[in-house]
């Protein structure tokens, strides 16, 4: 049984209805991306960046997994699979993913202010004025620009043992997400699916130029092939 590792990314949302990090503009939603994802923009505007991802939460629930999600979840019966994604949606999950790392932290959580590992599942609207336990107010559990990454180790740890490293929807430029890849084994063979991708393919690396449900469908054959 492979241990087959899965880097995801936007890409791998972006076909269920959910927009891609930022338009080419660089900006998300029409905000310049440090007012709603920065710990400074949250100080600066709280409302702003609840109501920002209130708004993200409320369209996640009304989307499904597309095709490719619930291919990585059918990859299960046979393989043993990890999931590392940029993501935070749950649509991994819902399609049947059992073992899923969120590097970004999840859209549908919350934590508390004072204490980060004080995390509750949320669905609702997040508003000033909702607090924890302690009293101090919750915020979206969403790894922002300046903040650490702490779930990066683990996912390192989990991209050495991989037998098969696939990479789909991202597009490996945001770090340190993008050096995971360099954690795999000389002889780990790498998947790169991507419809316009920012890497070649060599001697380790197969890249192909395809969407994610229609990339996965090519890969799930040459990964039964090797």
């Amino acid at each position: 049984m492979k241990h087959i590792v899965v880097l995801s990314g936007a890409g791998m949302s972006a076909e269920s209805g959910l927009k891609t990090f930022r338009d080419a503009n660089g900006l998300w939603e029409g905000h310049d991306v440090m007012e709603v994802a920065s710990p400074e923009g949250f100080a600066k505007n709280p409302e702003l960046v609840l109501d920002f991802y209130n708004q993200r939460r409320r369209q996640l629930l009304q989307v499904q997994p597309n095709a490719a999600h619930f291919g990585l979840a059918e990859l299960e019966k046979d393989h043993n699979v990890t999931i590392v994604t940029q993501n935070v949606d749950d649509l991994h999950e819902r399609a049947g993913s059992s073992n899923v790392i969120h590097l970004h932290g999840e859209l549908l959580k919350v934590r508390s202010i004072y204490d980060e590992f004080d995390v509750k599942d949320w669905h609702d609207d997040l508003i000033l004025g909702d607090v924890c336990d302690k009293g101090y107010q919750l915020r979206p559990h969403i790894v922002w620009f300046g903040e650490a990454v702490p779930l990066i180790p683990k996912a390192i740890s989990i991209c050495e043992t991989a037998d098969v490293l696939l990479i789909i929807g991202t597009s490996m430029q945001v770090y340190p997400a993008a050096s995971l890849m360099h954690y795999v084994k000389p002889e780990t063979k790498i998947f790169y699916i991507d419809p316009n991708p920012a890497i070649s393919s060599n001697t380790q690396i197969t890249v192909v130029k395809k969407t994610a449900t229609l990339g996965l469908i090519k890969v799930i054959e040459l990964i039964k092939a090797t």
